[in-house]
């Protein structure tokens, strides 16, 4: 009995796992297929087309998608950095810092999880027109080291509530300021939290399509998913194998960063909140 339990849930797990690969494997079955082998139903082509990954690579006229690609390192960088410094010291000082009317603004912050994109989308996109910031990319980047995000928050500040206080009195008798307590003793104890929120934060950057497409008016700026849309709009025939072959260059990144970092993340997520 115990085993036909064991069997069924192996089988269940599988064919899960098979649900969800299956879009990836037809999105890289797809990369290698010619224009008329599109409508086919075969998930692999008869006969693949490497070419589309060198088609795709110079396929919009003056760029390649090298520069593409850097753009969005640069901007998922650099707004990771300033997601992790920013949200790690206020999550410290709402963790540690014992200063008026605490509790009421974490609740504030913690509200405006539930403000939905579309609130808040006309007022900043008025606030960076008056600041002439449209087309840079500083519209994207800057309030990353304002903590803006308040789930970098809230992960951050659960991982360093879980930690002894004992830590920060004995630092502070060995003569300790804050930023030192919070720099050399509470936050590299708090390394899962911090990559687990930078590894959220660079997928979600990497992939935020609509903000992207609001303040990068440049191509040259343009990040990988604004060149991605511009296979759609470069002409009336779709090169669909080099569009698909891009795509599938898009996500590497990410799976790349997450598998690197699948400890911490895994260890960050089981642990928050419960330590």
């Amino acid at each position: 009995m115990a085993h036909t339990k064991l069997w069924t849930k192996y089988i269940v797990l599988i064919a899960g796992s098979i649900l969800m690969i299956y879009p990836i494997l037809w999105l890289f079955g797809s990369s290698v297929k010619s224009n008329t082998e599109m409508n086919s139903t075969s998930l692999f082509p008869s006969h693949f087309e490497w070419n589309n990954f060198l088609d795709g690579w110079t396929a919009i006229p003056g760029f390649t998608f090298g520069q593409f690609f850097l753009n969005s390192f640069f901007i998922a960088g650099l707004s990771v950095v300033g997601t992790v410094l920013s949200s790690a010291l206020v999550a410290y000082g709402f963790a540690r810092i014992k200063f008026p009317l605490r509790n009421f603004w974490f609740a504030i912050l913690m509200i405006t999880l539930m403000l939905p994109t579309q609130v808040t989308l006309v007022p900043q996109y008025i606030l960076f027109k008056n600041f002439d910031w449209i087309g840079t990319a500083l519209p994207i980047i800057v309030p990353h080291f304002l903590a803006v995000g308040p789930f970098y928050v809230f992960l951050i500040n659960q991982f360093v509530r879980g930690i002894p206080n004992d830590l920060d009195e004995s630092a502070k008798i060995d003569g300790c300021s804050q930023l030192g307590i919070a720099f050399r003793i509470v936050l590299p104890l708090c390394m899962p939290a911090i990559i687990t929120s930078a590894l959220f934060c660079f997928i979600w950057t990497w992939d935020d399509f609509l903000a992207q497409m609001l303040y990068l008016t440049d191509t040259a700026k343009y990040t990988v998913p604004l060149a991605l849309r511009l296979f759609l709009d470069n002409s009336s025939a779709v090169t669909w194998g080099p569009m698909y072959a891009m795509s599938v260059l898009s996500i590497l990144p990410c799976f790349i960063i997450f598998m690197f970092s699948q400890k911490y993340f895994v260890e960050g997520i089981a642990t928050t909140g419960i330590k």
